[in-house]
């Protein structure tokens, strides 16, 4: 219970810092009436504009309403569309967990696997091979990886749709460039975590016992390495759901990424605030979930929070 509640605290105090870190940064962005109103309209209807977004008001004042609204549920209306940001946020978030979720699906039946192989197997050409083929999907940026494969499967052997949604073959592409770069990424952990469990006495005694090699990797092994994997594994919910947004824009996907640049380039403070609170607050759930699992798992993880 100790584990949960010091997670607890330290969530609402990461939630608080990011939400008065976006607050002040989207005020210092610049005026949004300039992007809401024609460039040639006399300033005084921008004042009023201002006046009625409540743009007028002292900072400290914005940002004390800010709060109270956020305290009662409130995360306001958009400045362009004056519809509530919850709505048009979860209106686009479906086709954004369409991504992510097959995409995290895939890095973890990919990366342990390759993990795992490249571990038993250590310094062969093997292993060489998969982690030459990780190194290169850490080190390619997604946007730059998704535009090779539109070149590619799309326009060269015209094998897939190169955006947009509709059929399974409109989701290859874009869970691929969101996927790589976490499958890479647990791999790496997971073949280095693996070697170094391999390495300790306790597996020595097993296979001396004469166990097969693959119910000592499976059951004694691995299940030991998986907890620093399940760390990162939590991770990559960031990652994936940060990374969505540029793969939407490439892939011309409607989901909250794409939402959420439009709110970048329009100066639409209240879909920002919440798009980025909405993020933060997933990844620091998952982050709070992973923590209390590894201290489920390990009881020695537990033993020294408290």
């Amino acid at each position: 219970m100790t584990i949960v509640l010091q997670r607890s605290i330290r969530a609402a105090l990461t939630l608080w810092i990011v939400v008065t870190v976006v607050f002040i940064a989207t005020r210092m962005s610049g005026d949004p009436t300039y992007h809401i109103l024609p460039p040639n309209t006399p300033e005084v209807k921008r004042e009023v504009l201002r006046q009625q977004l409540g743009l007028d008001r002292p900072l400290v004042v914005q940002y004390v309403d800010y709060l109270s609204g956020l305290a009662h549920g409130d995360f306001g209306r958009s400045f362009f569309s004056g519809r509530m940001v919850t709505e048009m946020y979860l209106e686009r978030l479906p086709a954004t967990l369409n991504l992510a979720l097959p995409s995290l699906l895939l890095a973890i039946l990919i990366g342990l696997p390759i993990g795992t192989i490249a571990a038993v197997k250590p310094n062969s050409p093997v292993d060489r091979g998969l982690m030459a083929l990780t190194f290169v999907g850490q080190a390619v940026p997604n946007f730059v990886l998704g535009i090779v494969f539109i070149l590619l499967f799309s326009l060269t052997l015209r094998l897939l749709p190169s955006g947009g949604t509709g059929s399974w073959p409109h989701y290859i592409l874009p869970v691929l460039t969101l996927g790589i770069a976490s499958i890479a990424s647990i791999s790496r952990l997971t073949r280095s975590s693996l070697l170094d469990v391999l390495g300790q006495d306790y597996i020595r005694f097993v296979r001396a016992k004469g166990l097969p090699p693959s119910k000592v990797i499976i059951k004694h092994a691995l299940r030991n390495a998986l907890l620093p994997v399940l760390t990162v594994i939590g991770l990559q919910v960031g990652t994936l759901i940060g990374g969505a947004v540029v793969v939407e824009v490439v892939f011309a996907w409607p989901g909250a990424g794409r939402l959420l640049v439009a709110a970048v380039m329009q100066r639409d403070f209240p879909m920002l605030q919440f798009g980025v609170l909405a993020v933060a607050a997933t990844v620091i759930i998952a982050n709070v979930f992973v923590d209390v699992g590894c201290g489920l798992l390990d009881p020695r993880i537990q033993a020294r929070a408290s």
